[in-house]
């Protein structure tokens, strides 16, 4: 890779590591380590507990002072069940489209850090840039929060961060909470043609999931915060298993479902009234066939909504930057509310469109890679003066 790479280049060869949530993302922080170490940059790598994968951390300027950091996910999506029309795994380029797994969400913000790294080298900082890139930020943003843990302590702590997930370069200063939970119902086998001697899960697992689009409906009519698309807390069963053949009642059941809460909603609304409807509905009925029947709904994460404060030096930068007046909200997730939580003011700002994210042929054009690069020319500039 050439010393002065264009993000399109860096970009082809960042789609290329496989680094879906499940799979290891080494190869890429070992591309990304070296890439910095030719313009006399050193990392830090903070390894996850299973050392399968690593955050990286790196500074380019003075040390001591603050400084902006410029932070993104290195994990991507699976691609399986999906139809893609070329190698998801290979960027293709059509009609000012970059398509690859990834190239969206978000390996086009990081390449476009990694394009300017020999920018910011050239110019005499006064205060430095920092660079964070963190793994499992798709399965509930697990793999930042080791590296936030050490800001401030052994690690230099930013003024403030900008997380470069796709935006369309708009400033965002608001998203949606996350909770990630999963329901298992225990019924009793039986022969499919005497069903009265069993507890059918799966029929169980289907009224609780009507229930929860119930409370939904009953949540979006009278909670709504008109900055967000949808304005009111949403909620999807992503997944659900159960059953061993088709003539036997099934024993279990299981599903997983997401709640995408407005910033200030209750966060255990849907799990209490899904809990209250068991209790009374459900179990009474099930537990007369059986004891051993059981409704058990567990929490498996949380990502912290993100709101950044009324006066945030971040979003100001942010709108600096990109000359636009206004800030979005939006309802998907990022690591934004991890580093305010740190008390670190952060905006989420970069190139790409969340529609094209997490779909096939998932694709960013290279006029948002130009206009990135444009604001972190920009950045560069203003950290010079």
């Amino acid at each position: 890779m050439p010393p002065t790479a264009s993000p399109q280049e860096l970009l082809a060869t960042l789609v290329g590591f496989d680094t879906t949530s499940a799979k290891s993302n080494l190869a890429l922080v070992d591309f990304i380590e070296d890439h910095l170490k030719h313009h006399g940059i050193s990392s830090v790598r903070i390894p996850s507990p299973d050392g399968k994968k690593a955050a990286l951390f790196a500074t380019i300027g003075p040390e001591g002072i603050g400084g902006i950091g410029l932070s993104g996910h290195s994990d991507c999506v699976p691609v399986e069940g999906q139809s893609w029309s070329a190698d998801p795994f290979k960027l293709g380029s059509r009609d000012g489209k970059l398509y690859a797994r990834g190239s969206c969400d978000m390996k086009g913000f990081i390449a476009c850090v990694l394009a300017s790294v020999p920018r910011f080298k050239a110019r005499a900082l006064k205060e430095p840039i920092h660079i964070l890139v963190s793994y499992d930020e798709e399965v509930g943003c697990t793999g930042v929060r080791p590296l936030i843990a050490r800001l401030g302590q052994d690690l230099p702590k930013p003024r403030a961060v900008i997380v470069g997930e796709p935006t369309t370069m708009a400033v965002i200063d608001a998203h949606k909470r996350i909770d990630a939970y999963r329901t298992i119902v225990t019924g009793k086998e039986a022969h499919s043609s005497l069903p009265a001697l069993g507890v059918n899960a799966i029929s169980i697992a289907a009224k609780l999931i009507g229930e929860i689009d119930r409370i939904g409906a009953d949540l979006a009519a009278k909670d709504v915060d008109p900055r967000f698309d949808p304005p009111y807390t949403t909620v999807c069963v992503g997944i659900i298993e159960g059953g061993t053949a088709a003539n036997i009642v099934p024993k279990h059941c299981e599903f997983r479902w997401l709640v995408r809460s407005l910033p200030d909603a209750a966060t255990d609304e849907f799990a209490r009234g899904l809990a209250a409807y068991a209790d009374k509905e459900l179990l009474p009925k099930m537990r007369q066939v059986t004891e051993e029947a059981a409704i058990e709904t567990e929490l498996e994460g949380s990502v912290p909504a993100f709101e950044a404060g009324r006066n945030s030096e971040a979003v100001a930068l942010s709108l600096s930057l990109t000359g636009a007046n206004d800030t979005k909200a939006v309802s998907y997730g990022t690591e934004a509310g991890l580093f305010e939580q740190a008390g670190i003011p952060t905006a989420v700002c970069g190139p790409g469109d969340i529609a094209q994210a997490h779909a096939a042929d998932e694709f960013v054009t290279a006029a948002q890679l130009d206009s990135c690069m444009a604001f972190l020319a920009s950045l560069a500039d203003r950290l010079s003066k």
